[in-house]
């Protein structure tokens, strides 16, 4: 069972008010995540959703040549296991833990039986689902439109956000993962935020050096996907603060 705390780590899961948070304490358990973890695979059943607390989550397809490609970044501000909450079983992407994270974890049959149960989870949940949408969609433009060092500057924003420290383990081959490309690319891109001082960039560590620069690095995709979740969280909280005004 989870305690009070972990559960409001999470963004959804902290904007409940207090009796359902109560409810969905003994649904969930706090599950830690190492970089690389495989938390689904593709075209297998979903066993469990994941609310991560900290850390990064992933979602990425994997093309035929393997090369893998990200689709989506998840952070405390949502949950991995969309697919169950529209009613699949399975889906076409893997869901991975990109940077270490503490996560609370429900089976997939529960989850469903108390999104049923609470509607103010489902509510929430329903929200991120499209806050996610426009990120996928964001980020697939982005892919064609914009130069890899502007999605790699884009890419590293996203995490610094989620993260929330200057300094975070990353190694060039998940970066390259990340944004579908090779290595040696990843390395131009890299030294090139690295030259101008953006970014600190050594074995495997990244710390962010000017935030505001980055930003400046970034595309526009980067504000689009932030003002998008920015509405989900504001209008989370504005819903959790009427249903508490109701009791």
């Amino acid at each position: 069972m989870a305690t009070v705390a972990e559960i409001q780590g999470n963004a959804l899961l902290g904007a409940l008010n207090g009796p359902d948070v109560r409810r969905v304490r003994e649904a969930f358990e706090a599950v830690p995540l190492e970089p690389g973890q495989v938390l689904h695979e593709v075209d297998v059943p979903i066993d469990h959703v994941w609310f991560p607390r900290s850390g990064v989550l992933s979602l990425v397809n994997v093309m035929d040549d393997e090369v893998v490609i990200e689709v989506a970044t998840i952070g405390s501000e949502g949950l991995l296991g969309v697919p169950v909450l529209l009613g699949a079983e399975r889906t076409a992407s893997r869901g991975l833990c990109q940077v270490a994270a503490d996560a609370l974890r429900i089976e997939a049959d529960r989850f469903l039986a108390l999104v049923d149960d609470i509607p103010g989870l489902r509510r929430l949940c329903m929200l991120y689902t499209q806050a996610l949408m426009t990120q996928i969609a964001q980020s697939s433009a982005c892919n064609r439109a914009h130069s890899v060092d502007k999605r790699a500057a884009r890419w590293l924003l996203q995490t610094h956000d989620r993260v929330g420290q200057d300094s975070f383990y990353l190694t060039q081959e998940f970066l390259a993962q990340m944004l579908g490309v090779r290595r040696p690319t990843v390395s131009v891109a890299a030294a090139m935020l690295q030259d101008r001082g953006l970014i600190d960039y050594v074995r495997g560590h990244i710390t962010i050096l000017d935030r505001e620069g980055l930003e400046e690095a970034s595309c526009e995709c980067y504000g689009i996907i932030q003002r998008e979740f920015g509405q989900l969280l504001r209008t989370a909280s504005e819903r959790s603060g009427e249903q508490a005004r109701r009791r």
